[in-house]
């Protein structure tokens, strides 16, 4: 069926917001690159921890970033910044400037005249922020004493820093800001720039989500709450496994996500390359509980079903679904209950195609939503949507459905859309189109 026959009429007169830069540092390799080609080839970036002792803790695994040089894919943090500067910045912050960095440069967009720098913000979000450094600091205050605590605890730590220090790289004085949403913050940073675009608040938007809490204390942590997998310590590259039977909690991961949004004239006069137009952004909230959500996926449906008014289009139209699910017993099955409710017949028949990535490199907590986005828009890119890991024996409330299982699925994809939902029973869902050439 064409892609005008879905086409509802759009609600808002707003300007119209695109895709015009990538950038990623994620469990799969740090550069867009080689996280699409791995993610695509079935790898998995789910390994052991070694950069502190887990001998307490009952999980040992995690998706950290590869160390070694950005032009092999790997991350490090003395590319990002000198011996000085990273005394000011947690690890969450240094990977949101990798990001940044990639997706600038993609779009080319280097402004040298005052007016664009004031209308180019910076939106980037994370879930916890500087943990390590919190962490570090307690055990600073625990053992010696509060003079020992550096000066630059505080900056090294606060979630807004990431855009802040964004910004003042690359000279942005437009709005810059930070969602904090949980496990939602990436999706939520996307869609609230989106908005500011369309609003005319700016003309262009660095926006997206960065996560860097994998330590001791966040793993404690989120094990205290019964959370992690704790069944593959041993085959850590199975340990993420959406919608299957075997599922024992999500796996921990780090990384950024970050895009550059425009206002869509704006890029056309300046010759960008457009990867997609965001059209659709709906939220909601659950109202149910801190850390679980309703069985039936309420408030994720009405988010869905925001987002589809929001871009104008029926159900029908949306090809792939990049979900949030997390390899957890309860998320997961809510979601499928939420993705049956908005889209029915068309879910069924497997004209939707759904996957989740967090299979390969574990949940990113803030920044999963825009890591996640920006895999949504390559699938656009590519027409081929990624696989879902580990997916050997799906629960039985997933008959019928195309999880994409083990294989990348080479399909047409107009429309995607990529589910995000936080602690808190906050909901975020982002659709995206793919514009004609």
């Amino acid at each position: 069926m064409s892609q005008s026959a879905h086409v509802l009429p759009h609600p808002l007169g707003l300007r119209r917001v695109v895709v015009t830069g990538l950038g990623l540092a994620t469990p799969l390799g740090v550069g867009v690159t080689p996280t699409w080609t791995n993610l695509l080839a079935g790898k998995s970036g789910v390994r052991r921890v070694e950069r502190f002792d887990t001998a307490n803790l009952n999980s040992k695994i995690a998706g950290q970033l590869p160390e070694g040089k950005r032009a092999d894919g790997g991350f490090d943090p003395t590319e990002w910044a000198d011996a000085k500067e990273l005394k000011k910045m947690d690890a969450f912050i240094l990977y949101a400037l990798a990001a940044a960095h990639e997706a600038i440069e993609d779009a080319a967009w280097r402004p040298d005249d005052v007016e664009s720098r004031n209308r180019t913000g910076v939106m980037v979000g994370a879930g916890i922020g500087g943990l390590p450094a919190i962490e570090a600091a307690a055990r600073t205050l625990e053992r010696s004493s509060a003079r020992r605590i550096s000066p630059f605890f505080i900056p090294s730590s606060l979630i807004n820093l990431a855009a802040g220090h964004i910004a003042i790289n690359h000279g942005f004085r437009g709005p810059t800001h930070a969602a904090v949403t949980a496990c939602a913050s990436g999706a939520h940073a996307i869609g609230d720039a989106a908005r500011m675009i369309a609003l005319d608040d700016a003309d262009v938007m660095v926006a997206g989500g960065t996560e860097g809490a994998i330590c001791e204390l966040g793993m404690a942590g989120f094990a205290a709450a019964r959370a992690l997998s704790t069944a593959f310590n041993d085959d850590p590259e199975r340990a993420s496994r959406p919608w299957d039977v075997a599922r024992d909690g999500f796996v921990m991961g780090e990384g950024s996500g970050i895009v550059v949004l425009e206002d869509y004239d704006h890029a056309r006069r300046r010759g960008a390359h457009i990867y997609a137009e965001v059209v659709g952004y709906g939220i909601s909230g659950d109202a149910y509980h801190i850390v679980s959500p309703p069985e039936d996926g309420d408030g994720a449906a009405r988010a869905m079903a925001a987002a589809l008014r929001r871009a104008g289009i029926a159900p029908a139209a949306v090809d792939y679904l990049n979900a949030h699910s997390t390899s957890t017993h309860a998320g997961d099955l809510a979601e499928i209950a939420a993705i049956l409710r908005v889209f029915g017949d068309h879910a069924r028949s497997g004209g939707l195609s759904i996957s989740s990535t967090k299979s390969s490199m574990g949940h990113l907590l803030g920044a999963a939503g825009s890591v996640e986005a920006i895999l949504s828009v390559l699938a656009l890119r590519d027409q081929i949507v990624p696989p879902t890991r580990n997916l050997e024996t799906p629960s039985p409330e997933c008959a019928g459905l195309d999880l994409v299982p083990g294989e990348a699925k080479r399909r047409r994809v107009d429309y995607a859309l990529s589910n995000s939902f936080g602690f808190g029973g906050t909901n975020a869902c982002l659709i995206f189109k793919r514009l004609a050439a």
